[in-house]
């Protein structure tokens, strides 16, 4: 009896001490769905075990091939991704400074997008035709001196119409002046990590100081689309009728292919025929976006082709949902024996079709936890694997609190726990 109290008493100060204890060969995520410890990094880390739901996800996942060869066009530069994963299918030069053309308007439009959400401006809001908006050159919406436009009319007029005439007058609708107004597209560029990138006006003028790459652009295509999806449909416009003077949208993928319902076109002479072009199919979405072709129609044709090569040869898996149970992990002193763990964003991968076997899951968490545990608190690590390489990670967040519990409750759990072992 007396040899029992004091192994009570000495595992009692274990739970007060969080002295955590060793896993057993039960305990380890067994290899069909967990890759064995490869990397240095991860050696030392303990694992977890998994909820059974894992076990589903072994058969979805897979990554991308080195043998696949991508398109090469005759372009200054290029780049293919899916809109979800944001994995990049295929690419060329696309670091390389290019000049945006009139994509420069997809970050006037950013803000515009901004705006409307925040409550700042209405899309019913009247806007009045300043001279200078008036005066600048290039491709135009024809909209007179001094008329009061709305802003809905004018938004049709940048993305339709290519308008530079509309661009400015939003601009200073915005931000009181253009320079104002493009001091907030460089400054929100920056937030976005665009970090080759620079504007010196709203429209995309012929500037040695407005410049920008394929990968930039990418990340603000992708970001506007997360950001903005109830204002997206603006880029499926075909056409537009204002001041008696009809211009069809020069994204001509709108007419060639039904899966195409967006986004943006550019020419200058220096920039050559510019185009980001979004995609859907079968729930997948793609965005190529094309620098520097040398006519429209090559523009045309090789953005297609870009688009058809993705849908053709990849897929968008979900692998996991935003919040969904993935993992539980035992918890020292804690209300609840279990703490299960998630993520916080919907994770997707982007892959060949034909290579979904290799792709697995490591999961990096503490052998124990120890309460409290609030919600959201990091307390892991999740990572996709291919070939040993780690080509995702996400934290594992806790998704609910394990408040700590009363000595009365620790104590007794601990008797519960030496009883079922003798």
């Amino acid at each position: 009896m007396i040899l029992i109290i004091l192994r009570i008493l000495l595992g009692l100060s274990l739970f007060v001490s969080n002295i955590n204890v060793s896993f057993s060969n039960n305990d380890i995520i067994t290899e069909n769905h967990i890759v064995k410890q490869q990397s240095k990094n991860i050696l030392n880390e303990n694992v977890g075990f998994p909820d059974k739901n894992i076990t589903s996800y072994s058969n979805q996942q897979s990554t991308f091939l080195n043998t696949l060869s991508p398109p090469d066009f005759d372009v200054k530069s290029y780049i293919l991704f899916d809109a979800n994963s944001g994995n990049i299918i295929a690419e060329k030069n696309s670091h390389v400074s290019v000049r945006p053309a009139s994509l420069t308007k997809v970050m006037t439009l950013y803000l515009v997008a901004q705006s409307l959400q925040s409550g700042r401006i209405h899309l019913y809001d009247k806007a009045t035709v300043s001279e200078i908006a008036w005066r600048t050159g290039g491709s135009r919406m024809f909209i007179p001196l001094g008329s009061i436009v709305t802003i809905e009319e004018l938004i049709k007029g940048i993305v339709v119409a290519s308008g530079n005439d509309a661009t400015v007058t939003i601009a200073e609708y915005i931000a009181g002046t253009e320079s104002v107004f493009v001091e907030l597209m460089n400054r929100t560029a920056k937030l976005l990590n665009m970090n080759n990138t620079y504007f010196s006006d709203s429209s995309g003028l012929p500037n040695a100081n407005n410049y920008s790459t394929a990968y930039d652009l990418a990340i603000l295509t992708k970001s506007w689309i997360k950001n903005f999806p109830e204002y997206y449909p603006w880029f499926k416009e075909k056409w537009i009728i204002y001041n008696k003077i009809k211009q069809p949208n020069r994204n001509r993928l709108l007419w060639i292919d039904d899966c195409v319902d967006g986004m943006k076109t550019g020419h200058t002479d220096e920039a050559g025929y510019c185009l980001i072009a979004s995609s859907k199919k079968n729930g997948m979405r793609l965005i190529a976006i094309l620098m520097g072709a040398k006519n429209d129609t090559v523009r045309t044709n090789n953005t297609k082709a870009l688009l058809d090569y993705g849908f053709r040869f990849f897929k968008t898996n979900k692998i996991f949902t935003a919040n969904q149970k993935i993992i539980k992990i035992k918890t020292n002193s804690g209300k609840n024996n279990f703490t299960t763990l998630g993520i916080s964003d919907d994770l997707f991968i982007t892959l060949p079709v034909n290579d979904i076997h290799n792709l697995k899951i490591k999961i990096i968490t503490d052998k124990m936890l120890k309460a409290p545990i609030l919600k959201y608190k990091k307390c892991g690590m999740l990572y996709v694997i291919f070939n040993n390489k780690i080509i995702e990670s996400r934290p594992l967040i806790a998704l609910h609190n394990n408040d700590r519990a009363n000595f009365i409750f620790v104590f007794f759990n601990y008797l519960v726990n030496l009883f079922h072992k003798y």
